[in-house]
Order: C-alpha cells, then structure tokens, then sequence
C-alpha cells in the first residue's frame, strides 16, 4: 500500500511541473478531446484556465474555462491557416 502512494506522489509532482510552464498562448490538448486548444488566460490559484480551439476563426469567440488538471498535453501551435 505504501508503494502505490508513493507512486501517486510521483505523478502529482510530475504533473506540477508541466503546469508550472503552461502559459498564455500555448497549445494544448485536453481530455476526451481530439481538437488542439490555445491557452488565452490563467488563475494559477484556482487551477483553471481558459481555452479556445486552434486554430481560431476570427469571428468566432468562443471559450471556455477548464480546470487545468484536464490538460493532457502542451504542443507547439502550428499555423494551419492557408495563407
């Protein structure tokens, strides 16, 4: 029993450090999502932050607040416009 608390340590303090860079305007992917989300705003105290999809349609403001342990992954934004 002691093994798997320790284990649970572990993953929280990785997971901590992953948050700790998270910042606004990157690219992240979420939880039960296949879409790519940017960041636009942090409350590093509350644990949330709000997102919208990537890329953005610029007549659409759509976002969201989201609690920031349902962040699966932060990737590089890529420019998929057809410019």
């Amino acid at each position: 029993m002691n093994n798997s608390k320790l284990l649970e340590n572990k993953n929280d303090n990785k997971n901590l450090i992953c948050f700790e860079k998270l910042y606004k305007g990157a690219c992240v992917k979420i939880k039960d999502s296949n879409n790519t989300f940017q960041v636009i705003g942090i409350n590093i105290d509350k644990k949330i932050c709000w997102v919208r999809e990537w890329p953005f349609a610029s007549d659409s403001k759509k976002t969201f607040a989201l609690e920031i342990s349902q962040i699966t992954l932060q990737i590089f934004c890529s420019n998929q416009s057809s410019e």
